[in-house]
């Protein structure tokens, strides 16, 4: 059960890194915006498999 808590945290530790990026750098931008949050998505799934999936 503690494993599927730090997975929901980082979940929605993902979710608040990208809101906020949105807000301050990419608000009227929209491919930029989508593009970004793809890198902070895909950089956050190769850390949770690098180090928070075998754990």
């Amino acid at each position: 059960m503690g494993k599927q808590w730090v997975t929901v945290l980082y979940v929605l530790a993902m979710a608040a890194v990208v809101v906020g990026v949105d807000v301050l750098f990419f608000r009227d931008r929209f491919w930029e915006r989508l593009a970004v949050n793809v890198g902070i998505v895909l950089v956050f799934l190769a850390f949770y498999l690098r180090f928070l999936k075998h754990s």
